[in-house]
């Protein structure tokens, strides 16, 4: 039951940069315009993401919060794949917070479907990817 620490460091980082390429590179077109940050000049964006730090170093503790709950998962329940963990958190944890969330956190209801995809969909590429690094250890 014990819980490899560098396997913890491996899926913090494997999560954070999943999250990070999902939420800038893969989908940050669509999620600056569900959020109307296409509509802001160049020069509030950018002031808007020098002050986001604060919020990246949050991000980085939850994400360490996230790989250590899924390792200790996997650490007491190894009858069970990394990635069915996984999903399972994923589809009953995860999902239905973020589903209250999204409709009830003053969501447009014309951007509530697509910010749902994107949302639910990000946490389960982070959580396989935190499940693939507890998978190879």
């Amino acid at each position: 039951m014990e819980i490899n620490i560098w396997s913890v460091v491996l899926a913090t980082i494997v999560q954070f940069i999943i999250g990070g390429a999902w939420y800038s590179v893969i989908f940050g077109k669509q999620w600056g315009e569900i959020h109307g940050f296409n509509k802001l000049s160049k020069e509030k964006q950018k002031e808007m993401a020098a002050s986001m730090g604060p919020w990246y170093g949050a991000q980085l503790v939850v994400t360490i919060i996230t790989a250590v709950v899924l390792a200790k998962l996997v650490a007491v329940l190894p009858e069970y794949s990394p990635f069915a963990l996984a999903v399972m958190v994923w589809i009953g944890f995860v999902v239905p917070t973020q589903f209250s969330a999204v409709v009830f956190g003053g969501t447009e209801s014309k951007w509530i479907m697509q910010k749902l995809t994107l949302m639910t969909l990000g946490s389960l590429a982070c959580l396989l990817g935190g499940a693939a690094v507890f998978a190879a250890f």
